[in-house]
């Protein structure tokens, strides 16, 4: 069982794992193990996850997310394949931990009557500035 918070907790039968040879270094024995892990998770049809955070991973998973509803994670950074199924959970655990998360709702704020007069008053400000860039008028001298 693979458990995320308090309340979510994975269950092992809703994770699938498959092994492969992985990319980068390893010497000789990259061609021979299949150390790289491939660890889905079918979300869509999971029952410990409520539909709101189901929402919020699909949308955080990104392209790891398929079309069927199973989020698709691929771990190969080491040359143990224990040590990659480790990190593969973790990264799972850890974008459904930032899932359970709700965002804030923004509260539309009004400008205060200080903050209005200052902008003006450096409008007025500007205005003159550039109304002093006209041509200069020599017919006083």
């Amino acid at each position: 069982m693979l458990r995320v918070s308090d309340q979510i907790s994975i269950e092992e039968w809703e994770l699938v794992e498959s092994f492969t040879r992985a990319q980068g270094p390893g010497g000789q024995n990259v061609n021979k193990v299949a150390s790289a892990v491939e660890l889905r998770f079918e979300a869509e049809r999971s029952p410990n996850l409520p539909d709101p955070v189901k929402r919020r991973l699909k949308r955080l998973a990104g392209r790891r997310w398929t079309q069927d509803g199973a989020i698709v994670i691929l771990a190969q950074e080491t040359r143990s394949q224990a040590r990659n199924r480790e990190l593969a959970r973790e990264r799972l655990a850890e974008l459904i931990s930032r899932a359970t998360v709700a965002p804030k709702r923004r509260i539309p704020t009004r400008p205060t009557l200080g903050s209005k007069r200052r902008r003006l008053a450096s409008k007025t400000q500007r205005g003159q500035v550039k109304a002093l860039r006209g041509r200069v008028d020599h017919s006083d001298e």
